[in-house]
């Protein structure tokens, strides 16, 4: 009778020191395992060198390792990398590599397309097939990180979570890959250095305060009227923005940590003075700062960049009322890794 094997990266360290116990064997068996499995990032039972044959063949026989493979990746001219990784039941997302002269980002996804609607992204065209585990989203790291310091010198600095999917619709999992992520036993970076960017989901904000994360907060906004916000990412009827702003209230009130707003101005569809003047009153609610993003056509037309004319208009009208604004110019372009371009062609 074949028995389904477990994926031994479910199991806490408590629960591989007690496997190890309960079959004859020392109970810090557990911790080397446990080390290979997070800090040293095996692949195989054979990876793991200072284990005895027997006791790797134990393991072998009650438990596999789901780990992703980049099953294809592409360098752009600037330096940017996209992952297209294979998950062990054949599906594949993205995740890309962002390098810049200081530091070297991952952005990673969560989810295997999206459970969210933004007509501007190409990754919600995708229906959502499943969430990511916590394993799939720490291993998009560990492989992105390796190719840090393999093209650029390098460890990996940062990460956001901007890639395929809803973190906040994924929050467990994407949770618990963070705890690994800023670990010791795992990769011992700051929880600083990761940003989580939501779409906007007013009642798990309001969970991540209560749960008292340490990691920075970014909200994809693009507009601060909600005709315009529901036009362009209709799931908004249901979380409008009066709701996102008692969130993001209760969010800065529980944390004290600033939240970025990411921003990008559409021809015809944001880039009026009234859109401005709203933004600037949304962002008067809570300490902030704007990510004004450079938009990368996914193909229909529909969505064009605005003229550097009204760039100027928000940058000029946001520094005078002293927010804090930077332009984002995308990267990797030519590889289709820019932001909202995340499609799985592959």
């Amino acid at each position: 009778m074949n028995v389904k094997k477990k994926d031994i990266r479910t199991l806490t360290k408590d629960q591989l020191r007690l496997f190890f116990e309960e079959n004859g064997d020392k109970s810090f068996r557990g911790n080397q395992v446990y080390e290979w499995l997070w800090s040293k990032g095996a692949h195989s039972f054979n990876d793991m060198t200072n284990i005895s044959k027997a006791t790797r063949k134990i393991l072998e026989e009650n438990f596999v390792i789901n780990h992703i493979r980049v099953d294809q990746m592409q360098r752009s001219t600037d330096g940017t990398i996209k992952n297209a990784v294979k998950l062990h039941d054949g599906l594949v997302v993205e995740s890309v590599l962002i390098p810049t002269p200081t530091r070297t980002t991952a952005c990673v996804s969560s989810q295997v397309g999206c459970s969210l609607d933004c007509k501007f992204c190409a990754t919600a065209r995708l229906k959502r097939m499943r969430n990511l585990n916590p394993d799939e989203i720490y291993d998009q790291v560990m492989a992105i990180d390796k190719e840090s310091r393999l093209y650029h010198n390098r460890p990996l600095s940062n990460i956001v979570f901007m890639g395929m999917g809803e973190p906040l619709m994924n929050y467990n999992n994407v949770l618990k890959a963070i705890d690994k992520i800023t670990s010791p036993k795992g990769l011992a970076m700051s929880p600083k250095r990761i940003t989580l960017s939501t779409s906007g989901v007013p009642k798990m904000i309001k969970k991540m305060a209560d749960d008292g994360v340490k990691f920075k907060l970014a909200v994809s906004l693009h507009s601060a009227i909600d005709e315009i916000r529901t036009s362009i990412m209709p799931f908004n009827e249901t979380f409008p923005l009066v709701d996102l702003k008692e969130a993001l209230e209760y969010w800065y009130q529980k944390t004290k940590s600033k939240i970025t707003y990411e921003y990008v101005v559409w021809k015809g569809i944001n880039d009026r003075k009234e859109d401005i003047e709203a933004l600037i009153k949304f962002c008067s609610y809570v300490p902030c700062k704007v990510n004004l993003i450079e938009y990368n056509p996914i193909d229909d037309g529909a969505f064009q960049q605005a003229s550097n004319k009204a760039i100027d208009n928000y940058i000029n009208a946001l520094e005078s009322r002293g927010i804090v604004i930077n332009v984002r110019r995308s990267r990797g372009k030519d590889i289709d890794a820019a932001c909202g371009q995340l499609a799985n062609k592959s």
